[in-house]
């Protein structure tokens, strides 16, 4: 054992013992534990302990911030554990983390094309809107083209969720792409083939599973699914092609690969997909549709809760195309809908507590988001709500689904009903206005909108909570004028090194081109509070990094993600490029430097791929720190928000 036993022991003693870890790697500053049950870890203890920074929680894994010093840290607590580096148990024994991980999965698939979802909901909202003020008809050229920009991201969303999803799986994205297409290929949709022919035959006759066979797949009938606009089938195909792809690659000769590898990959992804994982989704449906039937014929009240509740979880996997037949031929037949309709509460109450995260959140690029979404949810589109908000938040979303079962118990004890179909969130208003003129129903609508926001509201602002929300302000309870945290105590757990006594000024130059940002703002709580150290950040306007000074390289880790660099003078240096890019294994990172080298102002040290890097789901803002800033006097980064190039001075500092 090294220097860092007794802390090693410390360490796994209160991440529940080596019994409860199941798997272990590290970064540049902190231990990633992999846990069987986060639950029994010591937080509290762990963050109090001297030697550790503070303790995450993010992606999957325990993170246990050490500082510069964590390889040491890892070799001793590696000794301490029945693990080979790196090692994880599988999946199935890990105890109640399935949610999670499915969460997770399906937030990251979404995290790419958040930006463009939120744009694309608020455009056909306006178009709605501008169609109710009578500024154009909903038939003119003008509409459609609006209507095009704004719904075929959700029209066509299989394919944009093959290509993320396949970046998640590790499938060559092009095939994610493909498969994407496939299921929304026009020929094979339900609609299209409903209206091009009839049936050659029905299958399960006289149960509730009941369906018409357009086509067959050499004599196995097809079950005809809409794919168009959902979620769940397209991930499951390209999880599934995930595998293939990899079997196929073991015994497919290199010389006939590239192109033998896609192929046979597609031709058993796509019959598997459109034979077993829609009809699954169909059937699923179904079921769910039938259950809210039966409970409606004795509480119309309990069915609209249960409606409303669930409404958004269905959303998520597909499902609830299972209520669309029974809503459109209750306003066919009956000239009003009162069975689906009480899920109309789920888009308000998902406003709501969006609308609460914004006034609670201090995390700008979360306030950032919050707005479009409001603006969409109230049009009726919350999908880049629930995907980009409240899905990976968690805890939200749960409460928007019990805001919507209060909103929907509301509407189905009030036997709320939808007169003529079409329209999204405020804009369905009118159809809901009674034929006979009266205004009872129109007031019903208004009050579960009310009642609806407000649970979700108040719901929110009592429960949620940031994630690892801590006091952010030092023990005399104000900040430096550099944004960071004035933490003796803090500052006392990090020091290792000795103080020198040398009283001279430090200059340390932009290691990159672009823009400055304060380390508070920085969305990795380790970097935004101080504990890490004192600096600044900067988001790259292109993939090169350059010494910012004179020294030796101390730590470059072998994903090639972060830089330690000692000066001459005693200062510690960290550059950490992106935050969570360990990830990517060192994909899209290319080295010009190695650890132990002296290395020159100027010097290029590293080359990485912003593309990439974004287009996996991660942020390229990259702190540059002064990780021994208790051994200094005044660290003064320059302005934020200043467009700074590579050379230009970025932090002043004074030795003690």
């Amino acid at each position: 054992m090294g220097k860092y036993e007794a802390l090693a022991k410390e360490i796994v003693k209160n991440v529940g013992g080596k019994e409860n870890v199941a798997g272990l790697v590290h970064c540049i500053t902190r231990l990633r534990f992999t846990l069987k049950d986060e639950g029994i870890a010591k937080d509290q203890v762990l963050k109090d302990m001297e030697g550790v920074v503070t303790v995450m929680k993010s992606g999957g894994q325990y993170q246990v911030v050490i500082g510069n010093h964590v390889p040491e840290v890892f070799e001793d607590v590696m000794q301490l554990l029945d693990l080979k580096e790196g090692a994880a148990a599988p999946e199935e024994k890990k105890k109640g983390r399935f949610l999670d991980k499915a969460i997770d999965m399906v937030s990251g698939i979404f995290q790419p094309i958040l930006g463009i979802m939120a744009a694309c909901g608020m455009l056909k909202g306006l178009n709605t809107l501008f169609v109710t003020l009578g500024l154009y008809s909903g038939d003119c050229g003008g509409y459609m083209i609006i209507n095009a920009a704004g719904d075929a991201l959700f029209t066509f969303l299989p394919l944009f969720l093959g290509y993320t999803a396949a970046q998640k799986f590790k499938l060559k994205p092009m095939l994610g792409l493909a498969i994407g297409a496939a299921m929304c290929y026009p020929g094979i949709q339900s609609g299209a083939l409903s209206a091009a022919a009839d049936p050659m035959y029905h299958i399960l006759q006289g149960t509730m599973f009941h369906s018409p066979v357009y086509i067959d797949f050499f004599g196995i009938p097809v079950i005809s699914v809409d794919y168009t606009g959902t979620v769940i089938p397209v991930i499951l195909a390209v999880w599934f092609a995930s595998k293939c792809e990899k079997l196929f690659s073991k015994f497919i000769p290199d010389l006939v690969k590239f192109f033998f590898v896609p192929m046979l990959t597609l031709l058993v992804t796509i019959p598997v997909s459109m034979l077993f994982l829609g009809p699954v989704a169909t059937f699923g449906s179904t079921l769910i549709s039938e259950f809210t039937l039966s409970i409606r014929s004795f509480s119309p009240m309990l069915a609209g809760g249960i409606v409303g509740l669930t409404w958004q979880i269905l959303v998520i996997f597909g499902m609830h195309w299972g209520f669309i037949p029974v809503y459109i031929n209750n306003v066919q037949t009956l000239g009003y809908d009162n069975v689906m309709m009480p899920f109309f509460a789920c888009t308000f109450a998902t406003s709501a507590v969006v609308l609460a995260i914004f006034l609670k959140t201090k995390d700008k690029k979360l306030k950032e988001m919050a707005i479009p979404n409001f603006i969409s949810g109230i049009f009726g589109v919350t999908e880049p709500a629930i995907y980009g908000i409240l899905l990976p938040k968690k805890k939200p979303f749960i409460i928007s689904c019990i805001a919507g079962g209060i909103g929907g118990a509301f509407y189905g004890y009030f036997n709320f009903r939808k007169f003529i179909l079409g329209g999204m969130g405020i804009f369905e208003l009118p159809n809901m206005m009674n034929p006979d003129g009266s205004m009872g129903n129109i007031l019903v609508a208004f009050a579960g909108i009310g009642i609806s926001m407000a649970a979700g509201f108040i719901l929110t602002m009592i429960f949620y909570k940031e994630d690892g929300q801590k006091g952010d302000i030092g023990e005399d309870g104000k900040k430096d004028t550099a944004g960071n945290i004035a933490d003796d105590k803090i500052n006392d757990k990090k020091g290792n090194g000795e103080k020198t006594n040398t009283a001279a000024e430090i200059k340390i130059y932009s290691p990159l081109s672009g823009k400055t940002i304060q380390l508070e703002d920085v969305e990795d709580e380790a970097f935004s509070s101080g504990v890490l150290g004192k600096g600044v950040a900067i988001l790259p306007e292109e993939g090169v990094l350059y010494a910012p000074v004179d020294g030796i390289v101390s730590a470059f880790f072998p994903t090639s993600h972060a830089i330690g660099i000692s000066m001459d003078n005693g200062a510690e240096l960290l550059i950490h490029v992106g935050m969570d890019t360990v990830q990517l294994n060192g994909k899209g990172f290319r080295p010009f430097a190695a650890e132990g080298d002296k290395v020159k102002k100027g010097q290029k040290l590293l080359e990485f791929d912003c593309k990439l890097i974004k287009e996996a789901g991660y942020s390229l803002v990259t702190p540059i720190l002064i990780t021994n800033a208790e051994d200094m006097g005044m660290v003064v980064p320059v302005e934020n928000g200043k467009q700074v190039q590579a050379g230009d001075e970025l932090i002043t500092a004074e030795m003690e």
